[in-house]
């Protein structure tokens, strides 16, 4: 081995080092992580900067225009990953998640008056909440969770369906860069790279997280009830409410 080959093995073991100490959590995009560890360890540190209203007013605004902007990209990507639904409606239910989602409006503090004085009740947020979203409604879930769960004060680890990965990790990383370019802190919502059913499993015993929202099919909310002591929000499978009065075409409502 010459002098030359000597210089080459070098820098080859320099650069596999410098690689390997870089941080290697984040994959690709903003708050997308290799590991479901990192992902709750950047959403713990984001939520640090979730303690104002004014904060969270500026990072829910800055959802809305984004959720709105890429609207129809999310549901021409959500009907091209799932192969469900049409894209004109998938982007009627983004845009309406992105405008009508509750925020920090309705943030209510409870003010009790009496012999004994005045007590001011003042709501708290959970931290870090974990919420599992399905290939239904991918991006509108996750639009809609964001903004509601921000508003309180939380930060966000989705387990996204694994047939709705692309189009849920899409919606993530564009709400957060978002959240970002308004001044917001980095990785309010974050997921894993490669969402299964172990990831939903493991979130709903996962230290730390003391909130569940669980959004999906019969299943999944199932499973959440029976391997989960934590506080739970569930939304299964069921019918929409319609009412179909005299004036409506009646073969039309019945297809």
């Amino acid at each position: 081995m010459n002098q030359q080959d000597i210089e080459q093995v070098v820098k080859a073991v320099l650069l596999k080092m410098k690689d390997s100490s870089q941080p290697a959590s984040t994959v690709h995009e903003m708050g997308v992580f290799a590991s479901l560890d990192d992902a709750v360890a950047a959403a713990k540190r984001a939520q640090q900067g979730l303690k104002s209203v004014a904060m969270r007013q500026l990072a829910i605004h800055a959802i809305r225009e984004a959720g709105e902007k890429h609207a129809r990209e999310l549901a021409e990507l959500a009907v091209s990953e799932t192969g469900m639904g049409r894209v004109d409606d998938k982007f009627a239910k983004n845009v309406a998640q992105a405008r009508g989602t509750p925020g920090v409006e309705c943030l209510s503090p409870q003010v009790l008056t009496g012999d004994n004085g005045l007590t001011l009740i003042e709501n708290a947020p959970w931290g870090v909440v974990a919420s599992v979203t399905p290939s239904t409604n991918p991006a509108a879930t996750v639009i809609n969770n964001a903004i509601s769960l921000i508003a309180a004060g939380n930060s966000v680890v989705f387990a996204p369906h694994p047939a709705a990965k692309k189009v849920s990790q899409r919606a993530i990383t564009l709400l957060n860069q978002a959240v970002v370019a308004a001044g917001g802190p980095e990785n309010l919502l974050v997921t894993v790279a490669n969402p299964d059913i172990e990831t939903a499993q493991r979130l709903f015993k996962y230290p730390g997280i003391g909130l569940l929202v669980v959004t999906g099919g019969e299943a999944v909310v199932d499973a959440a009830r029976k391997h989960t002591n934590k506080r739970l929000i569930a939304a299964g499978a069921g019918n929409p409410p319609v009412v179909v009065d005299e004036t409506a075409d009646l073969p039309r409502a019945a297809q």
